[in-house]
């Protein structure tokens, strides 16, 4: 084992990769008194009657039915509604993280994760394993006197991208454009592309896929074995198009085949320091 490890991060986008579903539709959503049927029809109806950004729409339409329901969106809240999200075998108690690490140190490697997700921050932080991560790069309101006001952050497709960037150089917020617009040699940049992998689920992923996998990092699609024939036939498409390197089920137990594929990546990240 060398004396020094090397930095590498496992970048996770969440609804659908971590956690089955949408996080919104547990409890957020009948909370106001809407079906998820009946809350992403209008958020995609609205976004085309206001050619408006997907992401910016739906969050808006979270402070206008809360609103209309006379409930308070506050941190505490969002979090709360996070608290139960019903997370993939395998990632109770971390015991995934602390698994993988251990691995990752034997080969060298201080392995670091990330999460990467067009869902709600402070959600996400509310969930069980949100400590596990080096940072959540989520979108997220702007908050007056303790409530959620608007929009503050909109992570959507494309958007995604740049914070394989902001890993990749070490930059841990938002709102730094000035450092991510700069100049950086590779070789001081913390977690080089090539030590990077990146698990997502579906078409909001593709960007984030290709900018990893062409960059020299690795991209795995993660599915859920209960979805629907239609839901499958993405992650067919994602093979089919060269978006990914691999793909298994969201599975993170020990010796499942998720395990044995990232443990593989990481030896061959290993093997290229």
């Amino acid at each position: 084992m060398v004396s020094e490890l090397k930095r590498a991060a496992m970048i996770y986008d969440f609804d659908g990769t971590l956690a089955e579903g949408n996080l919104q539709e547990r409890s957020f959503i009948p909370e106001v008194g809407m079906t998820k049927e009946a809350f992403w029809a209008e958020v995609k109806a609205r976004k085309q009657a206001e050619d408006a950004d997907e992401i910016l729409t739906y969050m808006h339409l979270m402070l206008e039915k809360a609103r209309l329901a006379g409930l308070a969106v506050t941190k505490e809240a969002l979090r709360h509604h996070g608290e139960n999200a019903p997370l993939f075998p395998g990632l109770a108690g971390k015991v995934w993280f602390e698994r993988i690490n251990a691995f990752a140190a034997q080969q060298g490697i201080a392995l670091e994760h990330y999460i990467l997700s067009s869902g709600i921050e402070e959600m996400i932080l509310g969930c069980p394993i949100a400590d596990a991560f080096e940072k959540v790069f989520a979108s997220k309101f702007i908050y007056e006197d303790g409530e959620a006001a608007w929009p503050g952050v909109a992570i959507n497709y494309t958007t995604k991208t740049q914070y394989v960037f902001r890993i990749n150089k070490g930059i841990s917020n938002h709102w730094d454009n000035d450092k991510l617009n700069a100049f950086t040699a590779e070789s001081e940049r913390p977690i080089p592309f090539e030590r990077m992998i990146f698990l997502g689920d579906g078409d909001t992923d593709i960007p984030t896929m290709r900018t990893v996998t062409d960059k020299g990092g690795h991209s795995v699609a993660v599915y859920d074995p209960s979805r629907t024939d239609r839901d499958m036939s993405k992650v067919h498409r994602l093979i089919a198009d060269r978006r990914v390197d691999f793909v298994a089920p969201a599975d993170y137990r020990e010796k499942s085949q998720l395990e044995i594929i990232v443990k593989g990546i990481v030896g061959r990240m290993a093997r290229g320091m």
